[in-house]
């Protein structure tokens, strides 16, 4: 199979996974209805949030967790994922075969890179890895490592630091078996591999907070409590509750917010270094002509507007704002960050329908 048909089959099958506190990969199986991630990226956390290529966003459980081979199931609770993928044999790679690795490194929206097997059997705490070159950033752990032939022969889970494209993957054998016996005579009952004797604990834990097989205490799904914002995080989810969203979709991080009304995009970021709040809406993209027109309409715009302000990276028109921690209020946040989703929604129809510019994909 071609690499370009390889990477357009899996675009309906690699999910970005967010919570309070990372983003990263999943992929979906459809044998087991079951998306597979690393356990870091869902970590401390019963529900995830998935979003499915140019489908949806929506909340979903996590069911497994595994912190010793850093794997974790997600259960399924939509009809959108319906592609089958296969799973294939790690153990009949060999050092020098071409893999593909797929996932959402910073956020981005899906991205896939090739390289090399070099080593099949890399040992790190007591765990064999395929090391591969393919590169891989943060964002794309717990998506997988493809063979030419588009089967899964890992799962990515983590890079050396400063390290010139050298990545790690658990390899899909491994995978299989936890899937093998989770599932047998299971029904997805939730899970947790305990990270000393590498039983499985099944819900409900008559022992907890102990392993019922060695004693060794364990941390089950349902003991993971809820999370709590605090402080500024807390207050700028109050006002984005108040403006009419559902702020547990929102979250892109523990110090990122995503918006999204009509087409135009926003994000929030805390940067708590600096005490600065930015709120960016990415509106469309700079079309091939009419260029100057849609320059001096913006310039036009900068000079009239109060409190916003047009730029372009890239091809990209943004509409941003910039609010600072020592000075922020719940009454004028809420009114900055209102004025700038509803302008950004009508800035971006006018761009768009007036002056041609390209509808952004997200």
């Amino acid at each position: 199979m071609k690499i370009k048909q390889i990477i357009e089959n899996y675009k309906n099958v690699v999910v970005q996974i967010a919570t309070p506190f990372s983003i990263g990969t999943g992929f979906y199986l459809k044998k087991y209805n079951l998306i597979i991630t690393n356990e870091h990226v869902v970590r401390n956390n019963k529900e995830v949030i998935v979003e499915i290529q140019e489908k949806s966003r929506s909340i979903f459980p996590v069911i497994y967790l595994d912190p010793k081979l850093d794997i974790a199931f997600i259960k399924v609770l939509t009809d959108e994922l319906d592609i089958d993928i296969e799973l294939g044999d790690s153990e009949s790679l060999s050092e020098g075969d071409i893999v593909l690795a797929i996932g959402h490194p910073f956020g981005l929206k899906y991205t896939a890179t090739q390289g090399i097997i070099s080593n099949i059997s890399h040992l790190q705490n007591d765990i064999y890895y395929l090391q591969h070159d393919a590169a891989l950033n943060p964002g794309n752990s717990g998506g997988p490592l493809l063979d030419q032939s588009g089967k899964i022969i890992g799962v990515n889970t983590f890079i050396i630091q400063n390290g010139q494209n050298i990545g790690f993957s658990l390899p899909s054998n491994e995978l299989y078996a936890s899937l093998k016996e989770f599932t047998l005579n299971n029904n997805q009952i939730p899970a947790t591999r305990c990270i000393s004797c590498m039983n499985l604990v099944f819900e409900p834990n008559v022992d907890r907070p102990f392993c019922p097989h060695c004693g060794v205490k364990i941390t089950m799904i349902s003991d993971i409590k809820p999370y709590e914002p605090t402080g500024l995080k807390k207050e700028i989810e109050d006002l984005i509750t108040k403006l009419g969203f559902d702020v547990n979709l929102t979250r892109r991080g523990p110090y990122n917010w995503e918006l999204i009304l009509g087409s135009a995009r926003t994000v929030i970021s805390y940067h708590e270094e600096s005490g600065f709040i930015s709120a960016d809406s990415i509106l469309c993209t700079l079309p091939k002509e009419n260029i100057k027109e849609i320059y001096s309409y913006i310039l036009q715009q900068n000079y009239d507007m109060k409190g916003l302000s047009f730029s372009i990276k890239n091809n990209d028109i943004i509409l941003s704002t910039l609010m600072f921690d020592k000075y922020f209020h719940k009454e004028s946040g809420y009114r900055i960050l209102e004025n700038l989703i509803v302008v950004s929604n009508d800035q971006d129809d006018i761009l768009i329908n007036k002056f041609k510019a390209i509808k952004s994909i997200y």
